[in-house]
Order: C-alpha cells, then structure tokens, then sequence
C-alpha cells in the first residue's frame, strides 16, 4: 500500500494548528481528572503514614526516657548499696542533673508530662520492674508504655 507524501512547503502558513499538532492524542479532561485523583490519593496516603511514624517514634524516645531514668535509679542503688523501696530525700536531684546518673531532665517528644514515683513516692527506690517515671501519655491510643519492664 502507497502512501501518499506530503509537501510541508506547500502548508499555508498562520493557519489553524501548526502541521506538527496535526493528529497527536492529548489528555482528555477525564483523563486529566483520573491522574490528578490518583495523585492526591498517593499524597493522602503518604501523609497519613508519615503521621503513624511520627506516634511510633514519640512512643519510643518516651520509653527510652523512662529506660534510662530507671538505669539511672539502679545505678544510684548499686552505688551507694540501697535496696528497693529505701527512701532517699530528694532522690530525683541526686539522680537528674548535670553531673548525675542522667544529664538532662527527660522531656516527653509527645507533648505528655511525666510523674516520678508515682506508685511508692517520689523519693522510694522503686523494686525491680516498678517504673519510676510514668507518662501522662501512657493509656491508649498513645500508649507510651513500655510491654516488659521486669529487668529494669
């Protein structure tokens, strides 16, 4: 099958679409529609995820925090040879501090706030696996908690 040539030079010029634009698909505004749809879908879906890891993240720098105030507890028992359930007046200053057990005052990323010694009183050496810095963020859904605490 022959197909016939075209002469370009013998186009009018300055009318109507150029000869290049001549037959070549463009996006439809359904078309159009469906890409931007998916689009923002994906962004929907990014955002969201995003937002999920952020909670998880919070959720676990706040147990760290609790981790290491309650190693910095364990550490002042071991030093200066204390039980558990010992009282010791003012025993967060000799425990958080620059120069103590823990540098800086713990500061929960969630916006919660923490309690110390909230089950025996803030100056008692809490027994083994008892916290003795608790989150106000603790109960569901953000649930700054930590599952096993018995070796701490």
């Amino acid at each position: 099958m022959l197909v016939p040539s075209v002469n370009r030079s013998s186009m009018p010029s300055g009318t109507g679409r150029p000869f290049a634009a001549v037959g070549l698909p463009g996006l439809t505004l359904l078309e159009m529609t469906t890409v931007i749809m998916v689009l923002l879908s994906l962004i929907f879906i990014l955002f969201f995820s995003a937002q999920a890891w952020k909670r998880g993240s919070d959720r676990a720098m706040c147990i760290l925090n609790m981790q290491n105030v309650q190693k910095g507890i364990r550490s002042y028992a071991n030093f200066y040879n204390l039980d558990p359930g010992d009282g010791v007046t003012g025993l967060k200053a000799q425990i958080i501090g620059t120069g103590m057990f823990v540098e800086v005052p713990p500061k929960c990323p969630g916006s919660g706030t923490y309690t110390y010694g909230q089950a025996l009183g803030e100056d008692v050496i809490p027994a083994m696996g008892s916290l003795y810095l608790e989150c106000s963020l603790a109960p569901a859904p953000h649930q700054h908690l930590p599952n096993l605490t018995p070796d701490w």
